[in-house]
């Protein structure tokens, strides 16, 4: 079964329709079908966070959809360990001369962890480690 990583760019266009990306969150998510996505609750804090500082509607989408996919059997969301800290700060130490967020890293050393190589974000950071992302101009064109 193919396996995605939903990074925080993913699951906010989902949830904002006034999200610049939300409409190719949405083709490749109905394009993904049944394919599982894999998620950290490093994650869902930068989705909660983000969403939370755009007023309280959007705060209630982002508490519903938390708690949504904390229970979609397509999604699963990995718990934050030391040991997944661990291994985030050991590639932001590494790489002092990217501009990647420690969440970022932590999403990268997990995917590497799991053998998944597609990321659902538009963030470019992640073909920088050799990740393909599923977000990009060509697949909001239908890609």
């Amino acid at each position: 079964m193919r396996t995605a990583f939903g990074d925080t760019s993913y699951w906010v266009a989902l949830l904002d329709p006034n999200d610049q990306w939300h409409e190719t969150a949405k083709a490749i998510r109905e394009a993904l079908g049944d394919s599982r996505i894999v998620t950290t609750d490093e994650v869902l804090v930068e989705v909660l966070t983000f969403l939370g500082s755009l007023g309280p509607r959007l705060r209630g989408s982002a508490v519903r959809f938390a708690r949504g996919i904390l229970h979609d059997p397509r999604v699963e969301v990995l718990q934050q360990t030391r040991d997944s800290f661990l291994a985030g700060l050991g590639l932001y130490e590494e790489r002092p001369d990217k501009e990647y967020s420690l969440t970022d890293c932590i999403s990268m050393a997990t995917m590497w962890r799991r053998g998944v190589s597609e990321v659902l974000t538009n963030d470019r950071h992640f073909t920088q480690e050799r990740f393909a992302i599923l977000m990009s101009a060509e697949a909001g064109e239908g890609g």
